[in-house]
């Protein structure tokens, strides 16, 4: 008798359950995305192929292959040929599309043509959860995460990487050259000669390639083109390193840990602020809302512009003046006088108000003190101009910014907060994706990707903290 368990023959009747339901617990997370999907107006958010065309053969309904996408970001199978072969041998596909097989072209169709719908479905979620009242706080954190795009930096050009390469082309053409005169003055009917013509040749035709592409880069308004998805940019990641991807911008509330909103981008983090506000307030369908980022997103414009809508704003300001570095005081050793509208130096001196004038589209008033200056026993330590006074420049709109720093002085754990909250969502979708890189290319099939991306993601996230039951009763209710 062997100690092992045994398994039964192969050619041995079996009996399953005659109702596939069976096979389905009640806590199974694909009830919810079963329910959820049943509830959704397809037809109204955009999904193509709702109402079915009276002639020609029939189709899938648009509410299969989404329920098969959400099952499939769930549970990190993204790819189009994996699903069709998953809903030929998984049972809880069988159970949730009620065994139809639709093969991988027509899933990939699917993704690509309903964009719209997939982003509404997944806008649908958030205002399923707002109506369950899970932000009520109405705070939440705002961040930009990298992922790389399916395009390679080989495959990526900037003016500065083709004058190199164009530069090296042009050396070695010029090298070549000189061997095939010597090769020419020892032997005109060499073997040897013939070689370095072609490679000559080749390099000509290779360089004369880079000189389009380089006028193709300086006429791009980015002076920068990607080849393979040209909508993809050449980005700073983590650790200052440099990657061709796409930059994506989350709102994230920080009770639950749910991404309220996200847009996919091109551009670095600052200069994001007031869309990405704007995109949480939408969502919440509320203006006073709370909003922490992070220091890359320090704009006083932005920052000003969502205080004006009611945002209540938490930006740390970073120090980018280099006057440590320079050996000189920093403006923040300049004390204002709010009483005077004048700044007090570190040597005790009052620097007046002068003029106004614009700097990079803000008003700023100007203010200095010529003959303190001039006098001023430590002014080395202040300024390295020879001649002029140290001036301090301070915007229109200032005391907002600095009412802003005394708030978060009050809250030290603020950016705390932030990191906690924006850092769990994309962690766990990159840990989904694997390698951390989309599969689509361009921005309207980048965006249908993150949406099944976010709304996976969710969903997850509700149902760990609601379960299924509750989550599905709320959904049909």
């Amino acid at each position: 008798m062997s100690s092992h368990i045994q398994g039964l023959g192969r050619s041995q009747v079996t009996l399953f359950p005659e109702v596939l339901d069976d096979f389905i617990s009640e806590d199974n997370p694909i009830r919810v995305i079963d329910a959820f999907v049943d509830h959704l107006d397809l037809h109204s958010l955009g999904f193509q192929r709702v109402k079915a065309k009276s002639t020609g053969r029939p189709g899938y309904h648009p509410a299969t292959l989404l329920k098969l996408y959400i099952y499939g970001y769930l549970n990190r199978i993204q790819s189009s040929r994996r699903l069709e072969k998953e809903a030929n041998r998984n049972v809880e596909l069988m159970w949730l599309l009620e065994r139809l097989t639709p093969d991988f072209k027509t899933i990939a169709d699917f993704r690509k043509d309903n964009g719209k719908g997939i982003k509404n479905a997944c806008r649908s979620f958030i205002d399923l959860c707002r109506k369950m009242n899970m932000f009520s706080e109405a705070v939440v954190a705002i961040d930009g995460s990298k992922f790389k795009a399916v395009n390679s930096k080989e495959n990526n050009f900037t003016p500065q990487k083709l004058k190199f390469h164009i530069d090296r082309f042009e050396k070695h053409i010029e090298a070549y050259l000189t061997k095939l005169d010597q090769a020419d003055e020892a032997d005109p009917n060499s073997e040897g000669k013939t070689t370095i013509a072609q490679k000559i040749t080749w390099m000509k035709q290779r360089l004369a390639e880079l000189k389009s592409m380089e006028e193709k880069v300086q006429n791009h308004p980015d002076k920068q083109v990607s080849t393979i998805d040209p909508d993809s940019r050449l980005l700073k990641t983590k650790g200052m390193t440099r990657a061709v991807c796409y930059n994506v911008q989350s709102a994230v509330d920080t009770k639950h840990h749910l991404i309220i909103a996200h847009e996919v981008t091109n551009t670095n983090d600052r200069g994001q602020f007031t869309r990405v506000a704007e995109l949480a307030q939408s969502a919440l369908d509320r203006k006073d809302i709370t909003v922490i980022a992070d220091k890359g997103y320090y704009s006083r414009q932005d920052i000003k512009n969502v205080q004006d809508t009611g945002v209540t704003a938490f930006v740390p300001k970073g120090d980018t003046s280099g006057s440590e570095k320079n050996n000189i005081f920093n403006k923040s050793l300049f004390r204002y006088e709010h009483d005077k509208d004048t700044y007090i130096c570190p040597a005790g001196n009052e620097l007046q108000y002068r003029f106004e004038s614009i700097e990079k589209g803000l008003p700023l008033k100007v203010y200095f003190n010529i003959a303190a200056c001039k006098s001023c026993p430590i002014r080395s330590r202040c300024t390295r101009a020879k001649r002029d006074p140290r001036k301090m420049r301070r915007w229109v709109h200032e005391e907002e910014m600095e009412a802003m720093q005394q708030r978060l002085n009050a809250v030290p754990d603020t950016m705390l907060i932030r990191k906690q909250t924006v850092e769990h969502p994309f962690g766990t979708i990159k840990a989904w994706m694997g390698s951390t890189h989309f599969l689509t290319r361009r921005f309207k099939n980048v965006s249908t990707e993150m949406s099944l991306h976010v709304l996976a993601y969710n969903l997850k996230r509700v149902i760990n903290v609601l379960g299924v039951k509750a989550l599905t009763g709320a959904i049909q209710a």
